[in-house]
């Protein structure tokens, strides 16, 4: 085993690995993932302001100059009387204890909260997908340029062999050398598609790397071998494909966030309902000429009550309020049906380009085959001498044009899958059937 070559032992990546990787790795995962825990603090902190709350207050009062109450003339005496109902040094303590009895607006307000956690939820899954989409569009750009290479670089052996022919034709002046310059100039010109195929395809690796999360700097060794089965793995799309826009995730957000505007305009409208509050209160105060008695000479007190607070001169501002909330509930229900007529569409669009690649990508594959058939005859009169340069060029030229469409045919065809997945809502299942 220690003789055997290292990459054996290599980890290849296939789209599942990728995607796997993704959704764990993927910076948007953790901010989404920060977002529900933030929306679950903030379920924590509705649901607060209907439990107790316990507040304890502490004063110290050096009264500079103590405050004096007049008892009028005739009380006490013919004179009126100044006296003090304080000292220099006044302490006062107390805790008292808060409870909300009845508020209907916070009661709507909880309400919201169930809906809030699935509008977390909902962002998380939408963020998956998005990953998903792009990780899979990256892998299947790595495909169809590596398929591309593949194909250059066989044409590119046809030339070299050509022009090894050609060479030897010219020397010993049985060939023009202007025959040895047009296949030199295919020759070159397939030399420099070759590069930018090769510039193209390590820019789609890169962006599968950032797509992943995948350190930049390391090496991503996709796996190329079960790309084979790319093309078959897809059936044909059926023409009777039911579409239910409830498995969009953008359509339940926008669900839950309809929800969330009819609970705020019943929060609103909820604000003019009287509001019951009941506390209990205990504390202590001393007085003193100096700071010491102040401290040590308290005087206890304690209460019980309930306080009930009704609106009465606010009906302009929470009326006002009350119409915005109104008018965006109804709007979110109104775009709620222009939603559903637009994914709709989206799926039908989806469906219809995703049958038009498939019918395209199988016509290109045969015309590639049809086009090798007549260059192999094309070369073989071409060798004889039945058949001149320029027919022979022609020829290849042709396998190539047909190569560039079958290219186009087949990224069209695998951007189709990708887009009628998302279209459908299926993208979760797209990758877990892979």
């Amino acid at each position: 085993m220690y003789l055997l070559p290292f990459p054996l032992f290599a980890q290849t990546w296939g789209l599942k690995d990728c995607i796997e990787y993704g959704l764990k790795n993927n910076r948007n995962t953790i901010v989404y993932e920060n977002e529900k825990k933030a929306a679950d603090a903030k379920a924590k902190e509705a649901l607060s302001d209907y439990l107790p709350k316990i507040s304890l207050t502490g004063t110290l009062d050096d009264n500079l100059k103590v405050q004096e109450s007049i008892i009028p003339a005739g009380v006490f005496g013919p004179t009126d009387i100044r006296v003090a109902f304080s000292q220099k040094y006044n302490t006062n303590g107390s805790a008292q204890l808060d409870q909300t009895i009845y508020d209907q607006s916070l009661l709507n307000g909880l309400k919201a909260n169930k809906y809030s956690r699935q509008q977390a939820d909902l962002n998380v899954k939408q963020s998956q997908e998005t990953i998903i989409y792009n990780i899979g569009n990256a892998y299947y750009q790595i495909y169809v340029y590596r398929e591309q290479l593949r194909l250059l670089k066989s044409n590119l052996e046809t030339y070299r062999k050509q022009m090894e022919v050609y060479k030897l034709q010219v020397e010993k002046g049985v060939t023009l050398k202007k025959d040895l310059d047009k296949v030199t100039v295919d020759y070159n010109n397939a030399v420099s598609q070759i590069r930018v195929s090769e510039s193209n395809l390590a820019l789609a690796e890169n962006q599968l790397k950032y797509e992943m999360g995948f350190p930049m700097a390391s090496e991503l060794p996709v796996d190329s071998v079960s790309q084979k089965d790319v093309m078959p793995v897809v059936l044909k799309t059926p023409g009777n494909t039911s579409f239910e826009v409830g498995n969009r995730v953008d359509y339940q957000l926008s669900t839950v966030n309809s929800k969330l505007l009819e609970i705020d305009q019943q929060r609103i409208k909820a604000g003019w309902l009287p509001k019951l509050t009941g506390y209990a209160r205990y504390g202590a105060n001393g007085f003193g000429s100096t700071i010491g008695p102040a401290f040590s000479e308290l005087n206890a007190y304690s209460a019980v009550g309930l306080k009930l607070s009704i609106p009465l001169f606010d009906f302009f501002k929470r009326n006002a309020q009350y119409s915005q909330a109104k008018y965006k509930s109804l709007n979110a229900i109104e775009n709620l049906k222009l939603d559903e007529g637009k994914y709709t569409l989206e799926y039908e669009n989806a469906r219809t380009k995703m049958v038009k690649a498939e019918s395209s990508l199988e016509s290109d594959k045969r015309n590639i085959e049809l086009a090798q058939s007549v260059f192999k005859t094309t070369d073989l009169q071409f060798r004889k001498g039945v058949e001149n340069l320029t027919e022979w060029l022609n020829a290849q030229n042709s396998i190539k044009e047909s190569q560039n469409n079958y290219l186009n045919s087949l990224y069209s065809y695998l951007q189709a899958r990708l887009d009628l997945e998302k279209a459908s809502g299926g993208l979760k299942t797209f990758y877990t059937s892979l």
